[in-house]
């Protein structure tokens, strides 16, 4: 299969854009303890507190700590008492995305073509009231217990959503330069991968920019199969992965025995400087997969003359990548719960409109180097 269509723009044109989505609004992820999860995503991500909600805003079930960073926000939930549907998704797949919350400008609208074209409903259109104005949410089911909710905020001047009061603390530490969220990853059963590519097309207008096959995504072990999904005007990517046989087990494998089913493998966030940006994380406590020295031997032979230092990438473990339209760096951090499940990829585009084709067999072995660290490959 070919990794990059002929044309993604074109293709932009051709779907049937019924359902526009001006970007991500939000990512809600459920954890075990939402205060601390807040604390260590602003320490170790750069992340600014922003917006809090609980026992003092009135919710007796659960608490929220919603952090920003540029256009980022993330949302982290936990409940307060036992026997919650949260703590039993909690129980089940421990930390993890709940939410992708979409922004479009009519979350009825979108609710009602996605339930017409097979969607399965989540929430109903509702409308939520305080003293800054409306906001209108309406959700749907994806793969796994992942949910799409969509978000109408042009009638709201609070600061997250109603209901949310603004939380202010002292300890707010310099941003580490991410800008927006660039794709979000799911995992699948072996499968279903064409099941849900069927689903964004249909059911929100999705089309597939590109696909890899195991020849594309495969070592001496372990292979996966991938189609990426994007919006009409571009601003969301979904890459869907299931996982080929192999020799052992693959990283989807793992992910899916350990989540106990289908979710977000990981997070892709942009930023205009990753040599300075992953400095600053790794600084900070974050872990990042680490390729061999010898990736960087021969790596100017493969992808041309770029602007950066390749002693810098080399010392960081930066992998880099170029397509028709340019170049891009890139690098993976280990996971970042207990699991070895949901991990963070930082992402800066430098024309590139691919998703590091080249990089696969290297990133691979990175993975399974520590799959056989944890005994699980």
């Amino acid at each position: 299969m070919s990794a990059v269509a002929p044309s993604i723009q074109k293709l932009h044109k051709q779907a049937e854009d019924f359902m526009p989505i001006n970007g991500t609004d939000y990512i809600e992820l459920y954890v075990s303890n939402a205060k601390q999860a807040a604390h260590y995503y602003k320490a170790a991500f750069g992340f600014q507190s922003l917006a809090y909600a609980g026992l003092e805003t009135g919710l007796k079930d659960r608490e929220s700590y919603v952090v920003v960073q540029d256009k980022i926000r993330f949302v982290l939930t936990s409940p307060l008492r036992s026997g919650t549907e949260i703590g039993k998704h909690i129980d089940k797949h421990g930390d993890g995305v709940k939410v992708t919350a979409l922004w479009v400008d009519d979350a009825t609208y979108a609710y009602n073509e996605a339930i017409k074209r097979g969607a399965t409903h989540y929430m109903s259109p509702t409308v939520e009231e305080d003293k800054d104005g409306k906001v209108v949410r309406s959700g749907i089911y994806s793969y796994g217990e992942v949910v799409h909710i969509f978000v109408e905020r042009k009638e709201y001047n609070g600061v997250f959503l109603p209901g949310f009061k603004k939380w202010e603390t002292r300890y707010n530490p310099p941003s580490v330069g991410l800008k927006f969220v660039d794709h979000m990853v799911g995992n699948v059963e072996l499968g279903r991968m064409d099941y849900w590519v069927e689903f964004y097309e249909k059911v929100m207008g999705f089309t597939q920019i590109m696909s890899f096959d195991d020849k594309d995504i495969s070592t001496k072990y372990t292979a996966l199969m991938s189609k990426v999904m994007s919006s009409g005007n571009g601003r969301i990517k979904f890459p869907i992965n299931e996982p080929a046989p192999g020799l052992k087990k693959s990283q989807v494998d793992e992910y899916l025995e350990f989540y106990e089913g289908e979710g977000v493998q990981h997070v892709a966030v942009a930023t205009d400087d990753v040599v300075k940006t992953v400095t600053e994380l790794r600084d900070r406590g974050v872990e990042f997969l680490q390729v061999p020295g010898t990736y960087y031997d021969a790596l100017l032979d493969r992808v041309g003359e770029i602007d950066e230092d390749i002693n810098a990438l080399r010392e960081l473990g930066i992998l880099v990548d170029r397509d028709e339209e340019g170049y891009l760096l890139q690098i993976f951090t280990k996971t970042v719960q207990a699991r070895p499940t949901m991990f963070f990829e930082i992402i800066q585009r430098k024309g590139a409109t691919s998703f590091g084709k080249g990089n696969f067999k290297a990133l691979f072995e990175a993975l399974e180097r520590e799959q056989e660290l944890r005994g699980t490959l």
